[in-house]
């Protein structure tokens, strides 16, 4: 983790949001633990994400402990942690981060649709699954990774139904599968997107999306995308 930092340090990054999350009980705890350790170590650096295993014993305790400790927002993985976005055992982690005002960013896209997660994931993820869980509870902030992929389209017309709901740019810009996203989208919803990076976890060239919407995207986008609406929705202004 140090050594990501300093990588985005010297590359010019000002501030990260660093995700983790857990996948049996008992992980979440250590995890957020070492995340608030971490943001307190980089104050100026790094905001951090806590987790939660939807339904693991004392998850609401889990949840409670975070926020404590500081932790600016929660991050959900539905592949690996073999649930939907609808899932009632998310229920408590929603209405607790929508009292306290931080986002939940949750990968609740279908892809990738991997046999070794060990789900059907078309299944649990939808973009319908997704629309139910902001209609029980439309005060949460939601990010999606992957800008909801492979369900791009129906994420973006949700963002007219569900002001609190964002989406993350994470491995859809740069040319890296078939389906491309129109810059046209970007820019209309500039104040909805945020830039987002699997690097160093799969380990792609660690720019070349910035680099992509340098070329593609206006600076007025640009600065909101890749920085200024992060800043506001984790209270980093």
């Amino acid at each position: 983790a140090e050594e990501v930092l300093a990588h985005f340090r010297d590359h010019g990054v000002a501030r990260v949001v660093g995700l983790a999350y857990s996948h049996v009980p008992e992980m979440a705890r250590e995890l957020n633990r070492f995340m608030a350790e971490l943001g307190r170590a980089h104050p100026d650096q790094l905001i951090p994400l806590g987790t939660v295993l939807p339904g693991e014993p004392d998850a609401a305790a889990i949840i409670d402990e975070a926020l404590r400790l500081g932790l600016r927002g929660f991050k959900i993985h539905c592949h690996v942690q073999k649930l939907g976005p609808d899932d009632p055992r998310l229920d408590p982690l929603y209405t607790r981060a929508a009292e306290a005002g931080v986002p939940v960013v949750i990968h609740a896209g279908r892809q990738p649709c991997l046999a070794a997660y060990g789900v059907d994931i078309d299944r649990l993820c939808s973009a319908a699954a997704t629309r139910r869980a902001l209609e029980r509870h439309p005060s949460l902030t939601m990010i999606i990774p992957h800008l909801g992929d492979d369900e791009e389209a129906a994420y973006f017309a949700m963002l007219a139904d569900f002001p609190n709901l964002h989406l993350d740019t994470t491995m859809l810009l740069g040319g890296y599968f078939p389906r491309s996203v129109a810059p046209a989208l970007l820019e209309e919803h500039a104040e909805r997107i945020l830039y987002g990076t699997d690097f160093p976890n799969l380990p792609y060239e660690w720019d070349r999306e910035l680099r992509w919407l340098e070329a593609n995207v206006s600076a007025s986008a640009r600065e909101k995308i890749c920085g200024a609406n992060a800043a506001r929705l984790f209270g980093a202004v």
